[in-house]
């Protein structure tokens, strides 16, 4: 199969029609002239050694050689080699807390846009990986099935906000649970890490981190937040009009849970990092996951294009070479050459 990786050199094939259009008037211009200082036949007896063939033919190799450096150019493959690409790497899906104590900031912008930044940093420092996706709040869902496409992960996650879970709360043990359902069966390294702010009010995460242990799937945890805690913004479309007050009006402060979050991670085998405005735990965690066996998930054959400008390269230079040394003037051993011309004495 024939392709082109640079197509659009073809179009310097167009330029053909013009300078032929250019070589005939430029033809007809210097016959003219020639013709005004006396008659044509007369014109060939004073110059023998003119050869309007020749320079027919010295245009028409520069043509060529033009055509054929034209298609060089445009980069001609054939696809005719075959590879085995064998990819080594780990599944990880990470369970991402969306719920409204998220919008929280006392890590800037606020906890959930430093996740989704922290994510994605990740996602950069991945190779040969798959990855999936989970939000949870009250409940929890998947928003992206385990695949190695990060184009893909990242435009998932531009897209996450608390408005796509509508029950509020954080059920930690549950989005642990629905990730450990996005892996499938195999000898591969398996990895959840759980960014939250650790305010669990729905489920026993740290059992569900053991079973998942159980399965061979580490859990990792990254706490967005600080002990100190900070109010919850509350926003009428894209403006703040104040903060989340409980039944008695008292403004609600949201705290990071060091220790459950400390104590999920040492139950599925990871560990916990907390993040601040300083850094957000990615380094941290990536070396971890570094560390964890890579296993061949996928193995497959494809058709690879090899490169074959080089032959036309080559011919090019031969044509140019060869216009080079013909020159338009008859040599004089060819003006000798009589072979039809009657030599008998009488």
């Amino acid at each position: 199969m024939l392709r082109f990786a640079h197509p659009f050199a073809l179009y310097f094939l167009l330029a053909i029609p013009v300078f032929v259009l250019y070589f005939v008037l430029m033809m007809r211009q210097r016959k003219k002239a020639l013709k005004s200082l006396g008659e044509w036949t007369l014109l060939q007896r004073l110059m023998p050694e003119y050869s309007e063939i020749r320079s027919r033919t010295k245009f028409i190799l520069l043509m060529l050689a033009w055509a054929l450096l034209v298609a060089a150019l445009s980069g001609p493959q054939i696809g005719s080699k075959l590879e085995k690409i064998k990819r080594r790497g780990i599944d990880v899906v990470f369970a991402l807390d969306v719920s409204n104590s998220m919008l929280a900031q006392d890590i800037t912008p606020n906890r959930l846009d430093r996740s989704k930044q922290a994510i994605s940093r990740l996602l950069d420092k991945m190779d040969n990986d798959r990855v999936g996706i989970v939000i949870f709040a009250g409940k929890s869902y998947v928003q992206m099935p385990v695949t190695s496409d990060y184009a893909a992960a990242k435009l998932f996650l531009s897209g996450i906000n608390p408005g796509m879970v509508p029950t509020q709360g954080t059920a930690i043990g549950q989005a642990i649970e629905r990730s450990a359902s996005c892996f499938a069966e195999g000898k591969q390294s398996k990895a959840i890490i759980v960014i939250t702010d650790g305010e669990n009010h729905e489920d026993d995460a740290v059992d569900a981190a053991k079973r998942a242990a159980a399965q061979g799937i580490k859990v990792f945890t990254v706490g967005m937040g600080s002990p100190d805690g900070a109010p919850i913004p509350v926003f009428n479309g894209a403006l703040q009009i104040g903060y989340k007050t409980d039944q008695e009006g008292n403004t609600i402060i949201s705290k990071l849970d060091d220790r459950l979050l400390n104590d999920i991670a040492l139950a599925g085998n990871g560990m916990y990092v907390r993040a601040s405005n300083s850094q957000s735990g990615v380094k941290e965690v990536f070396d971890k996951l570094n560390s964890l066996e890579k296993t061949e998930f996928d193995s497959r054959f494809f058709s690879d294009y090899e490169d074959r400008f080089q032959f036309l390269l080559v011919a090019a230079l031969i044509i140019l070479l060869a216009e080079l040394f013909l020159v338009e003037r008859k040599s004089r051993l060819s003006g000798k050459i009589k072979l039809f011309e009657n030599n008998t004495v009488k």
